[in-house]
């Protein structure tokens, strides 16, 4: 599932100093974004945009997909609040759904599932409430949840990515890379920490294609790497999984 590329775009949050971004060309790559799913196999249901929420596009952030319900989120920025109930609308023809309430904050960029484990990142998006009611409602699940100390970037999936279920791509000066032992981390490239990966369905992963070094880090750990330009979306703090709600494929 995506959500179209307003007019709007160029005015999405920013952390750091604001870039001017394209809303054409954001356009142009959000539809190469869809064709890369398209060929992957996965059937892309789109949404609109909406004008009202310059950041819609960052589909990911509205909901966590767990295997027999979805998470809505209730983002950390209330301006991005509105972005969920068009979501949360179209999740419902698909399968259950239960919320994150006040006081609670949740960013679904915060929450990396690895297996039957979710690290969930401390942010300023995602509080202590958000996180704990996320665990309760995912241990209906079967999975445990683990809070993750962040600082410096905006979302955990920003430091930290899956590969597969038993691989990070990590950049360790973002969080405690202790919290994930048991795992193999692969340290992304000094010049290159803010660069994102998005593993799919089919083994491959896909990698920022401005990141030529974490390409190479990520083939070097053994997968098959593809590219893709999201500079636009880079722009304002995206990354490659902030643009899609991906279901377990079966």
């Amino acid at each position: 599932m995506i959500r179209e590329v307003p007019g709007t775009f160029a005015n999405a949050l920013v952390m750091g100093v604001r870039q001017a971004i394209d809303v054409d060309r954001a356009r142009v790559q959000h539809d190469g974004y869809r064709k890369m799913l398209e060929d992957a196999g996965y059937e892309v249901t789109v949404l609109p945009g909406d004008s009202t929420c310059p950041d819609s596009p960052f589909i990911e952030d509205a909901a966590v997909v767990l295997d027999n319900f979805a998470i809505l989120t209730r983002p950390g920025a209330p301006e991005r609040q509105p972005e969920v109930p068009p979501v949360a609308e179209a999740l419902s023809g698909l399968m259950p759904t239960v919320e994150i309430k006040a006081p609670g904050t949740l960013d679904g960029g915060d929450v990396l599932r690895m297996g039957r484990t979710f690290f969930v990142g401390r942010s300023t998006r995602t509080n202590d409430a958000g996180i704990a009611q996320f665990a309760e409602l995912a241990s209906t699940d079967g999975m445990r949840v683990i809070a993750t100390p962040l600082n410096g970037v905006l979302h955990l999936k920003t430091a930290v990515l899956g590969l597969d279920d038993e691989t990070i791509l990590i950049a360790s000066e973002f969080t405690d890379p202790r919290v994930f032992i048991g795992y193999r981390l692969v340290e992304k490239p000094p010049d290159e920490v803010t660069s994102s990966a998005l593993r799919l369905h089919n083994g491959r992963v896909v990698v920022t294609a401005n990141t030529p070094l974490t390409m190479s880090a990520v083939a070097a750990a053994g997968f098959e790497v593809d590219w893709i330009d999201v500079t636009e979306f880079q722009k304002a703090d995206g990354g490659l999984t902030c643009l899609s709600l991906l279901f377990p494929h079966t």
